[in-house]
Protein backbone atom coordinates (compact mmCIF):
# COMPACT_ATOMS: atom_id res chain seq x y z
CA UNK A 1 0.00 0.00 0.00
CA UNK A 2 1.02 3.62 -0.23
CA UNK A 3 3.25 5.09 2.38
CA UNK A 4 1.08 6.81 4.98
CA UNK A 5 1.49 10.40 6.18
CA UNK A 6 2.02 11.37 9.84
CA UNK A 7 -1.26 11.26 11.77
CA UNK A 8 -2.55 14.38 13.53
CA UNK A 9 -4.76 14.23 16.63
CA UNK A 10 -6.67 17.44 15.78
CA UNK A 11 -9.80 16.46 13.87
CA UNK A 12 -11.01 20.08 13.52
CA UNK A 13 -9.20 20.98 10.32
CA UNK A 14 -9.81 22.02 6.73
CA UNK A 15 -9.62 18.52 5.11
CA UNK A 16 -12.25 17.06 7.44
CA UNK A 17 -14.47 20.12 6.94
CA UNK A 18 -14.21 19.73 3.15
CA UNK A 19 -15.09 16.04 3.47
CA UNK A 20 -18.24 16.89 5.41
CA UNK A 21 -19.13 19.52 2.80
CA UNK A 22 -18.70 16.86 0.09
CA UNK A 23 -21.08 14.57 2.00
CA UNK A 24 -23.75 17.28 2.06
CA UNK A 25 -23.17 18.04 -1.63
CA UNK A 26 -23.69 14.36 -2.43
CA UNK A 27 -27.18 14.65 -0.96
CA UNK A 28 -27.79 17.81 -2.99
CA UNK A 29 -26.76 16.04 -6.20
CA UNK A 30 -29.23 13.22 -5.52
CA UNK A 31 -32.05 15.70 -4.89
CA UNK A 32 -31.24 17.58 -8.10
CA UNK A 33 -31.20 14.37 -10.16
CA UNK A 34 -34.52 13.39 -8.62
CA UNK A 35 -35.90 16.81 -9.60
CA UNK A 36 -34.61 16.30 -13.17
CA UNK A 37 -32.29 19.31 -12.77
CA UNK A 38 -29.41 17.64 -14.58
CA UNK A 39 -27.24 20.68 -15.34
CA UNK A 40 -27.22 21.93 -11.71
CA UNK A 41 -26.60 18.34 -10.63
CA UNK A 42 -23.61 18.16 -12.98
CA UNK A 43 -22.16 21.44 -11.64
CA UNK A 44 -22.57 20.43 -7.98
CA UNK A 45 -21.20 16.95 -8.71
CA UNK A 46 -18.05 18.34 -10.38
CA UNK A 47 -17.49 20.73 -7.47
CA UNK A 48 -18.02 17.97 -4.91
CA UNK A 49 -15.65 15.60 -6.72
CA UNK A 50 -12.97 18.30 -6.93
CA UNK A 51 -12.99 18.78 -3.15
CA UNK A 52 -11.77 15.19 -2.83
CA UNK A 53 -8.47 16.18 -4.46
CA UNK A 54 -8.27 19.43 -2.47
CA UNK A 55 -8.76 17.89 0.97
CA UNK A 56 -6.26 15.12 0.21
CA UNK A 57 -3.63 17.60 -0.96
CA UNK A 58 -4.26 19.92 2.00
CA UNK A 59 -4.02 17.08 4.53
CA UNK A 60 -0.66 15.89 3.17
CA UNK A 61 0.74 19.37 2.56
CA UNK A 62 0.00 20.71 6.05
CA UNK A 63 0.26 17.42 8.00
CA UNK A 64 -3.45 17.33 8.84
CA UNK A 65 -4.03 13.64 8.18
CA UNK A 66 -6.23 12.22 10.96
CA UNK A 67 -7.64 8.80 11.79
CA UNK A 68 -11.12 10.25 11.38
CA UNK A 69 -10.20 11.62 7.96
CA UNK A 70 -8.83 8.24 6.85
CA UNK A 71 -12.22 6.68 7.62
CA UNK A 72 -14.48 9.58 6.63
CA UNK A 73 -12.87 10.45 3.28
CA UNK A 74 -13.28 7.04 1.57
CA UNK A 75 -16.73 6.68 3.13
CA UNK A 76 -17.91 9.96 1.58
CA UNK A 77 -16.33 9.00 -1.76
CA UNK A 78 -18.39 5.82 -1.71
CA UNK A 79 -21.56 7.72 -0.80
CA UNK A 80 -21.30 10.19 -3.66
CA UNK A 81 -20.28 7.65 -6.33
CA UNK A 82 -22.69 4.90 -5.31
CA UNK A 83 -25.66 7.25 -4.84
CA UNK A 84 -25.13 8.97 -8.20
CA UNK A 85 -24.68 5.63 -10.00
CA UNK A 86 -27.88 4.31 -8.38
CA UNK A 87 -29.88 7.33 -9.55
CA UNK A 88 -28.36 7.23 -13.03
CA UNK A 89 -28.91 3.50 -13.49
CA UNK A 90 -32.59 4.08 -12.65
CA UNK A 91 -32.78 6.50 -15.60
CA UNK A 92 -32.70 4.57 -18.92
CA UNK A 93 -31.44 7.55 -20.94
CA UNK A 94 -28.42 7.97 -18.63
CA UNK A 95 -26.50 5.09 -20.22
CA UNK A 96 -25.43 3.57 -16.89
CA UNK A 97 -26.65 -0.05 -16.83
CA UNK A 98 -27.74 -1.53 -13.48
CA UNK A 99 -25.08 -4.25 -13.67
CA UNK A 100 -22.37 -1.58 -13.71
CA UNK A 101 -23.82 -0.06 -10.53
CA UNK A 102 -23.91 -3.50 -8.90
CA UNK A 103 -20.20 -3.96 -9.68
CA UNK A 104 -19.35 -0.53 -8.29
CA UNK A 105 -21.32 -1.01 -5.06
CA UNK A 106 -20.15 -4.60 -4.60
CA UNK A 107 -16.52 -3.54 -4.91
CA UNK A 108 -16.99 -0.73 -2.40
CA UNK A 109 -18.61 -3.06 0.14
CA UNK A 110 -15.80 -5.58 -0.32
CA UNK A 111 -13.05 -3.00 0.11
CA UNK A 112 -14.76 -1.53 3.17
CA UNK A 113 -14.87 -4.96 4.82
CA UNK A 114 -11.22 -5.65 3.97
CA UNK A 115 -10.15 -2.19 5.19
CA UNK A 116 -11.87 -2.81 8.52
CA UNK A 117 -10.13 -6.16 8.93
CA UNK A 118 -6.64 -4.91 7.97
CA UNK A 119 -6.71 -1.61 9.86
CA UNK A 120 -8.34 -3.35 12.83
CA UNK A 121 -5.27 -5.59 12.89
CA UNK A 122 -2.97 -2.55 12.85
CA UNK A 123 -2.23 -2.47 9.11
CA UNK A 124 -2.32 0.36 6.59
CA UNK A 125 -4.99 0.13 3.89
CA UNK A 126 -4.43 3.41 2.06
CA UNK A 127 -5.80 3.92 -1.42
CA UNK A 128 -3.74 2.55 -4.30
CA UNK A 129 -3.02 4.46 -7.49
CA UNK A 130 -5.40 2.24 -9.50
CA UNK A 131 -8.15 3.01 -6.97
CA UNK A 132 -7.55 6.74 -7.41
CA UNK A 133 -7.71 6.46 -11.19
CA UNK A 134 -10.84 4.34 -10.77
CA UNK A 135 -12.45 7.21 -8.90
CA UNK A 136 -11.46 9.65 -11.66
CA UNK A 137 -12.93 7.40 -14.37
CA UNK A 138 -16.15 6.92 -12.41
CA UNK A 139 -16.54 10.68 -11.92
CA UNK A 140 -15.98 11.39 -15.62
CA UNK A 141 -18.49 8.69 -16.62
CA UNK A 142 -21.09 10.00 -14.16
CA UNK A 143 -20.49 13.61 -15.19
CA UNK A 144 -20.80 12.78 -18.88
CA UNK A 145 -23.99 10.85 -18.12
CA UNK A 146 -25.49 13.91 -16.41
CA UNK A 147 -24.58 16.06 -19.42
CA UNK A 148 -26.19 13.49 -21.72
CA UNK A 149 -29.42 13.74 -19.73
CA UNK A 150 -29.29 17.53 -19.83
CA UNK A 151 -29.00 17.68 -23.62
CA UNK A 152 -32.32 17.65 -25.46
CA UNK A 153 -30.59 15.52 -28.10
CA UNK A 154 -27.60 13.36 -27.22
CA UNK A 155 -24.29 14.80 -28.37
CA UNK A 156 -22.13 12.08 -29.90
CA UNK A 157 -18.83 13.06 -28.27
CA UNK A 158 -20.40 13.22 -24.79
CA UNK A 159 -22.03 9.81 -25.25
CA UNK A 160 -18.71 8.38 -26.51
CA UNK A 161 -16.86 9.94 -23.57
CA UNK A 162 -19.38 8.45 -21.15
CA UNK A 163 -19.17 4.96 -22.64
CA UNK A 164 -15.36 4.92 -22.82
CA UNK A 165 -14.86 6.07 -19.26
CA UNK A 166 -17.60 3.79 -17.97
CA UNK A 167 -15.72 0.84 -19.49
CA UNK A 168 -12.43 2.11 -18.01
CA UNK A 169 -14.11 2.62 -14.63
CA UNK A 170 -15.49 -0.93 -14.57
CA UNK A 171 -12.12 -2.43 -15.50
CA UNK A 172 -10.29 -0.39 -12.85
CA UNK A 173 -13.00 -1.20 -10.32
CA UNK A 174 -12.44 -4.92 -10.82
CA UNK A 175 -8.64 -4.61 -11.03
CA UNK A 176 -8.36 -2.55 -7.85
CA UNK A 177 -10.69 -4.95 -6.03
CA UNK A 178 -8.41 -7.89 -6.88
CA UNK A 179 -5.39 -5.89 -5.74
CA UNK A 180 -7.01 -5.07 -2.40
CA UNK A 181 -8.01 -8.70 -1.85
CA UNK A 182 -4.45 -9.90 -2.50
CA UNK A 183 -2.98 -7.23 -0.21
CA UNK A 184 -5.45 -7.99 2.58
CA UNK A 185 -4.85 -11.74 2.34
CA UNK A 186 -1.10 -11.23 2.49
CA UNK A 187 -1.31 -8.96 5.53
CA UNK A 188 -3.76 -11.17 7.37
CA UNK A 189 -1.74 -14.27 6.46
CA UNK A 190 -4.79 -16.10 5.16
CA UNK A 191 -2.87 -17.94 2.45
CA UNK A 192 0.03 -18.80 4.73
CA UNK A 193 -2.35 -19.93 7.46
CA UNK A 194 -4.06 -22.31 5.06
CA UNK A 195 -0.71 -23.74 4.01
CA UNK A 196 0.30 -24.25 7.64
CA UNK A 197 -3.00 -26.01 8.37
CA UNK A 198 -2.52 -28.26 5.33
CA UNK A 199 1.06 -29.05 6.34
CA UNK A 200 0.09 -29.82 9.93
CA UNK A 201 -2.68 -32.08 8.65
CA UNK A 202 -0.20 -34.00 6.48
CA UNK A 203 2.18 -34.40 9.43
CA UNK A 204 -0.59 -35.64 11.72
CA UNK A 205 -1.76 -38.10 9.08
CA UNK A 206 1.77 -39.39 8.57
CA UNK A 207 2.24 -39.91 12.31
CA UNK A 208 -0.94 -41.98 12.66
CA UNK A 209 -0.34 -45.72 13.41
CA UNK A 210 -0.65 -47.83 10.29
CA UNK A 211 -0.21 -44.90 7.95
CA UNK A 212 1.33 -46.00 4.69
CA UNK A 213 4.76 -44.62 3.87
CA UNK A 214 6.15 -44.68 0.40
Amino acid sequence: MNESSPVSTNIYNVPNALTLVRLMLAMVVCVLIHQVAFLPAFIVFVFAASTDWVDGYWARRFNQVTKLGRVLDPFVDKVIICSVFIYLSATPEAGIPPWATVIVIGRELLVTALRGAVEGAGGDFSATMSAKWKMVAQCIAAGASLLTLYQAQSVLWIVTLRDIFLAIAILLTLQSAVGYVVTAFRFLGIGEESKQIAKSGDVDQADEPGASKE
